[in-house]
């Protein structure tokens, strides 16, 4: 097994965990209408900023001279703001079934600019491996029954999501290599904070509209999983995920949130237990074993 490395599977199950949960949480966070999907994406990156530069104080400092914040910079327009902002405000357009369908399109582009900027081969047992997890994925989102939410604007909805997804695929792919440089905080903070830095011009109508006082403990509650875990710590595992496996294995744990979304459903009595989800859950992780199996380089067709 080439790529099998327990520390950086383990931690992209986590991320896509916390991600799985996050569709649906700022979907119902934001439904009243206070949250708009601007200040929900401002909850995620600043929140994200400020928890990241609190860590730095307690780990080594790095310096890293301009031509690496610039890239950072880049990394952070690719990986956090158009991911983070496109995912979320697609969400609020669309329904989280939908949003979910589209996510499992991800490794399919990872696979394929891989290819393109990392030279990876697109083998035979690498397709199969998107194949099988993506038909497990979708056995799981269409059989779904929790179908509550829908959006009012799922076209636009659907395009952004998918936007979220490209552009996550080309940050996996283009700072493969560069992320290895430094510490997982020191490119966190960094990241975040050029996000923020970019967003906040366009955010500061909105925060000042905002009505404070009728936020409820509950939207508070929804705001602080997406920024505490939703993005810090699932950037925290993706991160080691990213350092340890190839961005091909890295996009395959997408096919992870159709099951952490069937599971909640379940638990909550608004979906239930069936011997085709157990199918669909089997072929995910089929799906990622013979991706990881597959070899980085090798002749095509392995």
């Amino acid at each position: 097994m080439s790529d099998f490395k327990p520390k950086g599977h383990i931690a992209m199950i986590a991320s896509n965990s916390l991600w799985g949960l996050m569709s649906p949480v700022a979907k119902v966070t934001m439904a009243a209408g206070t949250i708009t999907p601007l200040l929900m994406t401002d909850f995620r990156i600043i929140g994200a900023a400020i928890l990241f530069w609190i860590t730095s104080l307690f780990t080594r400092h790095e310096h890293v001279p301009p031509r690496d914040l610039l890239r950072l910079a880049f990394a952070a327009t690719l990986g956090i703001l158009l991911n983070q902002g496109s995912f979320i405000f697609g969400v609020g357009m669309t329904s989280p079934g939908e949003a979910s369908i589209i996510t499992t399109t991800m490794p399919v582009w990872v696979m394929i600019l891989a290819a393109l900027f990392l030279k990876e081969p697109i083998t035979t047992r690498k397709t199969a491996g998107i194949i099988v997890g993506a038909a497990g994925a979708l056995i799981l989102i269409i059989n779904s029954n929790n179908t509550a939410m829908s959006g009012d604007k799922p076209l636009i909805g659907d395009i952004l999501v998918l936007t979220a997804q490209l552009c996550y695929a080309l940050y996996l792919t283009l700072f493969k290599n560069f992320i290895a440089r430094y510490s997982l905080v020191t490119l966190m903070k960094w990241m975040f904070t050029f996000a923020a830095v970019m967003l906040l011009p366009l955010s500061i109508p909105t925060i000042v509209a905002t009505s404070w006082s009728q936020l409820t403990a509950a939207q508070w509650l929804g705001a602080g999983y997406v920024v505490a875990g939703g993005t810090y710590v699932a950037y925290i595992c993706v991160m080691i995920g990213q350092k340890n496996l190839r961005p091909t294995i890295v996009g395959m744990y997408n096919y992870v949130q159709p099951i952490i979304a069937t599971c909640v459903g379940i638990y909550l009595g608004l979906d239930r237990f069936t011997p085709l989800k157990m199918l669909a859950v089997l072929l995910i992780f089929s799906g990622v074993f013979l991706v990881t199996t597959s070899r980085a380089r090798a002749r095509a067709g392995v």
